[in-house]
């Protein structure tokens, strides 16, 4: 294969010699440290079973919403990607035909971090130097696929191979975590820990909701009739992640908005609920305070909670009835955190024993709210950005606009929050080489010295992640 696609030893540092001279130095440092990956949503049924993944259509693309959304949005079909709907209805299934046409529009992703990872992915994972086009598709097809069935290919082998020292999984409340225990119980060594996603019960405007209630039940072994048999249970399904390994929670909320409610309000709202008959401005108030709920059992179990705000879930409606959630159609809206996370920063923020992680889709909050947050409250630190902003131009303006105010130590390093496997060690190096690029810079304008930015590297790979999720002892 012609040397066409191998990606260049100082891409996304400064075209500036002395910065990226400065850069370079920085990276050398830290590229072949093992990757921790705090938060993220890969399959724990792909580790505990160890299968091999059945082709490349099925690993790369079909699972993977930043590849689909961008064709669906040039008009090429779902269907036709092979993405399965709800209802099980007709799709294509020939993995080999679904490879062509996404290598017939690959054009499409230049410039996006997409191409950015599946470079990564294609050279330094699978070896290969040809560029992705409809007449190279299926000699890279095949080459995949090939090596997708050799045994260093396996989901395990593969966290190996990439130096992966931890990964965490993200699952519901509801969750009886069995894959967790069958990673648990056998003699491999890796490290997979799940963290507490408790959406599903906590969200009382989803049509999943009593379902989801019906499962917590069971696996709880409660009847869950009041409020507070609620809050027990979900305290006692905290404690059992927190057994298998967890030290985290997760919450996507539409609004970072936060209130307390008194016992009986809540109460009234959670019978309503249960009744079907709680209507949005019920639902706004229960999320508000369930946040409030969450902050409280954080300071008293330890586990770091993570707020994800301001997606518009399932913007697409036909696209959602159709082939469900995560289908690329959760839109950023305009975020609030200064006022909305004032009940739950008076009552918590200042408490040394809870660690509050925010996350935002809304760059704009950055400078104005966020960094001052974090650079006020000890329980805050900015997570990385999040989905759209992860970029190499995200991250640069999330750097630019934070760290004069909330400083670096007010960070929680990077985490890559993906479904697809692979990208990972391609994330990790794209988000360490911004980061080298942005302490070049500072020293370059003697800003900070070099051996301060070393210093700083080792943190923003693997000091500030290990810190803010409470991952030491790993």
């Amino acid at each position: 294969m012609s040397d066409l696609l191998k990606p260049h030893e100082d891409r996304f540092f400064d075209p500036d010699p002395t910065v990226r001279r400065f850069a370079r130095d920085l990276y050398n440092k830290v590229k072949n440290w093992p990757i921790i990956s705090p938060h993220g949503h890969t399959e724990p049924s792909w580790f505990s079973e160890n299968k091999p993944f059945s082709d490349p259509t099925a690993l790369i693309l079909i699972p993977d919403h930043y590849i689909f959304r961008m064709l669906f949005s040039q008009g090429i079909s779902m269907e036709s990607l092979g993405v399965p709907t709800i209802d099980g209805g007709v799709v294509e299934q020939d993995h080999r035909k679904i490879w062509q046409l996404f290598a017939d529009h690959f054009y499409l992703f230049a410039g996006t971090p997409t191409a950015a990872w599946l470079s990564h992915e294609f050279y330094e994972v699978f070896g290969i130097a040809e560029k992705l086009t409809s007449k190279s598709a299926m000699a890279i097809y095949e080459h995949i696929d090939s090596q997708l069935k050799k045994p260093e290919f396996l989901p395990r082998a593969i966290l190996e191979r990439f130096k992966i020292e931890l990964l965490s999984t993200t699952d519901p409340a509801e969750s009886e975590l069995e894959h967790h225990k069958t990673m648990r119980d056998s003699d491999w060594s890796g490290r997979i820990i799940p963290a507490f996603r408790p959406d599903g019960v906590t969200d009382i405007s989803r049509p999943d909701w009593q379902n989801n209630l019906a499962k917590l039940a069971a696996t709880t072994g409660m009847e869950i009739d009041s409020f507070d048999r609620f809050i027990q249970a979900l305290e006692q399904q905290r404690h059992f992640f927190k057994t298998m390994g967890a030290t985290s929670t997760d919450h996507g909320v539409l609004t970072p908005y936060t209130c307390e409610l008194s016992r009986n309000e809540a109460e009234n709202i959670f019978q309503k609920a249960c009744a079907g008959t709680a209507d949005k401005t019920d639902a706004l108030k229960f999320t508000a305070h369930m946040l409030m709920e969450m902050a409280r059992m954080s300071v008293d179990d330890g586990l770091v909670m993570q707020i994800h705000a301001g997606s518009f879930r399932n913007h697409n409606q036909a696209v959602f009835k159709r082939f469900g959630a995560d289908k690329g159609a959760d839109i950023p809206q305009k975020t609030e955190y200064t006022k909305n996370l004032h009940a739950l920063l008076n009552k918590f923020g200042n408490n040394i024993n809870f660690n509050l992680i925010l996350f935002t889709l809304d760059e704009s909050t950055y400078s104005r709210e966020l960094a001052p947050l974090a650079g006020h409250y000890p329980a805050v630190k900015l997570g990385p950005p999040w989905w759209f902003h992860d970029s190499i131009e995200g991250m640069k303006r999330c750097r630019e606009r934070t760290i004069e105010t909330a400083g670096f130590y007010n960070t929680a390093g990077f985490n890559d929050d993906t479904r697809a496997l692979l990208s990972i060690p391609a994330r990790h190096d794209l988000a360490r080489r911004v980061d080298c690029n942005f302490l070049a810079g500072l020293v370059a304008r003697h800003q900070i010295g070099f051996e301060e930015a070393e210093e700083l590297i080792g943190e923003l790979t693997h000091g500030l992640v290990k810190k803010a999720y409470k991952l030491e002892k790993f």
